[in-house]
Order: C-alpha cells, then structure tokens, then sequence
C-alpha cells in the first residue's frame, strides 16, 4: 500500500466520521433542548393538602368583636379558569361571652405564583359559603359581612403550596414557575429555565 493511497484512505475515514458526527450532534442538541425547554412539575392534591395543613389553625379578630378561627382546610381543584376550592371548619366567639359557635367557611380562587416568596397563592377570592351553627341572624350578618375581608386577608398570608428554589433545579438548570393550572388530581406548575 503506498503512501498516497493510505492518506487517501484515511482523508475518507475522517470524511466519515465528520459525517457520522453531524447526526449525533444533532441528535445531542436535540437532547439538550428537551432539558432545557420548559417541563410540567405536577404537584398531587394529597402534597398540597399536607403542605395547607401545616399552616393551620388561623386565628382572626373580625370587627372588633368575634374571635374566629380557621381550621381542617381541605382544597380541591375547580376545572373553570384553574380555580382551586378551599373548605374549612369556623368557629366563632364573641371576645365578651364565652360561647362560641361552629360552621364552615368555603372559598374559592385563582392562583398565582410569587416568585419572591417561592410560594402558590389563592388570588381573586370569592367566598362561596358561610355557615354558623345557632348563630343569630344578625351576628351572622356581621360575621359574614367581614368574612370576605378575612378570606383576603387568610390568602395573602397562607400559601397554597411552598417550594424551594432547589425543587426547581433539573440538570443543574435553575427552572422558575411561567404559569399554573390545575387538574382533577393535581396543580401544575409550568416552568422554564431562569434567565
């Protein structure tokens, strides 16, 4: 074999190799692009029940007058606009009078994802029921005259679902939440790369 022929021989081997290489890089970058593009991270009803419930009882003074505390949330998700439903046991005391009075409390919301706090809010509350057992009328009236101020304030201040910004790290890429929507069985958390 001469020496021309060898050189030949290898130049065609190279040219192959850098043709072989092409689709595999491709392939690769292809690859790199699903890691990096923005992925779903679905979080069940049954983690963010037990991630509401550490945040609970809440307690609140309503008008001045009444004592109410907030307890055994439970939430489930809405299908409308990626709406969530939280209820919750009620019980009311008069701050003057010892008796108190059971019921319930029912919201529902929006939610919204604040970055700042790494944290799922409810947001857009509206309060879909409000019960007190033997309550009077009129105390009742009061109570749920306030009870649209206390479920803003209760939202602003309990998240829905916390993480930490380690959670959201995938083949050291640091994700942040775009957007949220919910399903049957659980929240979504849209995510993409930090910037």
């Amino acid at each position: 074999m001469t020496a021309h022929s060898r050189n030949t021989r290898r130049d065609l081997c190279v040219r192959l190799l850098k043709l072989a290489a092409v689709p595999a890089m491709a392939t690769m970058l292809v690859s790199c692009a699903g890691l990096t593009g923005p992925r779903n991270v679905e979080i069940s009803l049954d983690k963010l029940q037990n991630n509401l419930a550490k945040h609970f009882p809440v307690r609140h003074r309503v008008l001045g007058v009444f004592d109410v505390q907030i307890s055994s949330p439970q939430i489930g998700t809405l299908r409308e606009n990626d709406r969530i439903s939280l209820s919750a046991d009620l019980t009311v005391s008069p701050i003057l009078v010892r008796q108190s009075w059971r019921g319930s409390l029912g919201i529902s919301g929006h939610l919204v994802v604040d970055n700042v706090r790494n944290a799922v809010f409810l947001s857009d509350a509206k309060v879909e029921r409000f019960a007190v057992d033997g309550m009077g009328e009129s105390q009742q009236r009061q109570v749920a005259g306030a009870a649209n101020i206390l479920a803003d304030k209760m939202i602003r201040d309990v998240p829905v679902y916390s993480y930490k910004p380690e959670d959201l790290r995938f083949a050291g890429i640091q994700f942040v939440p775009v957007a949220i929507r919910t399903t049957p069985t659980a929240l979504v958390l849209v995510v993409e790369p930090a910037r």
